[in-house]
């Protein structure tokens, strides 16, 4: 086999690795609830993340920076269908600021200038990376209307936002 054959059999057993494992994780599998700590709002009220995804409406959890691109790209990306998603799957969205103290400043005039309809959080301290064990952001949790996280993804690539609306049809049975 030529060098060229190898390197076309190796992608193609690791796309349909990834095919495999996408079809292993069941989109609707329980993958727990929302974990209970601490976060503030934007004027300094505390709330606990684990409240949101208990009133019987899915939930979209997005966690972000001021600092990261590929965040501020996904977040935008959404604000796009946010309108149409809350009408048609009735979801609510959160935003979790990863921002540390010294950048956490900045976080009431991005949210301001984007224009975003989400409500924002803050976590200052970095406890989500701990709480759902991810690295760096962009990183966004689903949860159905029972409270269980059903889908995780990490990253951000263009049309990734419409792979969360099906996840929400999905779970919607829309």
């Amino acid at each position: 086999m030529t060098n060229h054959m190898l390197k076309g059999m190796r992608l193609l057993a690791t796309m349909a690795l990834c095919l495999f494992l996408t079809a292993w994780a069941s989109p609707t599998e329980n993958m727990g609830t929302l974990p209970s700590y601490m976060l503030k709002t934007l004027d300094g009220k505390e709330i606990d993340l684990a409240d949101y995804g208990k009133d019987g409406r899915p939930t979209i959890v997005s966690f972000w920076a001021t600092w990261c691109k590929p965040c501020l790209n996904e977040l935008n990306a959404i604000a796009e269908y946010y309108p149409e998603w809350q009408e048609t799957y009735n979801v609510e969205l959160v935003a979790i600021s990863l921002d540390n103290q010294r950048t956490a400043a900045k976080v009431p005039s991005v949210v301001k200038t984007l224009d975003w309809e989400y409500d924002i959080l803050l976590d200052v301290n970095g406890e989500s990376y701990r709480k759902f064990n991810f690295a760096t952001p962009p990183y966004l949790v689903l949860v159905d209307s029972a409270g269980n996280i059903v889908y995780k993804h990490s990253g951000y690539l263009p049309g990734s936002e419409l792979e969360v609306e099906e996840k929400l049809k999905e779970i919607s049975g829309k």
